[in-house]
């Protein structure tokens, strides 16, 4: 039989398969490297928020009358458009990686439990808005920013943001 050196490949290709669940469990991030990826997140924020409080700083000045209110606007215009900015950028990452910056700084992902990827409307509805709704709340609030956190020293090693939105963080 002759081939037609003109026609499709008839390889069999399989499509990448999600982690099976030892597999995951075997590759849960480390506390200490979720710790160290939420501070650079929180260092990364430092870069707008750095000019947005310095420049409310300089409008209490201009409202005292001791300085111009030009520089100030300046300035928040740069912190607005630095949190724009970073904003985006973690979108994009999340969406295409489960990774925020930090996270990518220490090669640890967001996954859904079966190994597929969180997507973005995963991580802002179920990760991130239902912990900020609660944290609003007078005091179980206070609660709830002490509890969140503290569940990653559980057996299963997720937060409670991670059980709400049924992911969990992965070595890459």
């Amino acid at each position: 039989m002759e081939t037609n050196p003109y026609a499709a490949p008839t390889a069999v290709v399989d499509d990448v398969a999600a982690w099976d669940a030892h597999d995951l469990e075997n590759r849960k991030a480390e506390r200490g490297r979720r710790l160290g990826a939420a501070l650079l997140d929180g260092l990364i924020n430092l870069v707008w928020v750095l000019p947005v409080v310095w420049g409310a700083t300089m409008a209490v000045d201009v409202k005292q009358g001791l300085k111009p209110a030009a520089p100030m606007v300046g300035v928040i215009l740069l912190g607005l458009a630095l949190l724009i900015g970073i904003f985006i950028v973690n979108c994009m990452m999340i969406h295409r990686s489960g990774q925020t910056i930090g996270k990518r700084a220490l090669d640890i992902a967001i996954v859904r439990t079966d190994g597929s990827r969180i997507g973005l409307a995963r991580y802002i509805f179920l990760r991130v808005v239902p912990v900020v709704l609660i944290s609003l709340i007078p005091v179980v609030g206070r609660l709830i920013n002490l509890v969140d956190p503290l569940l990653i020293f559980g057996k299963e090693r997720r937060c409670l943001h991670d059980l709400i939105a049924d992911t969990i963080v992965v070595n890459v």
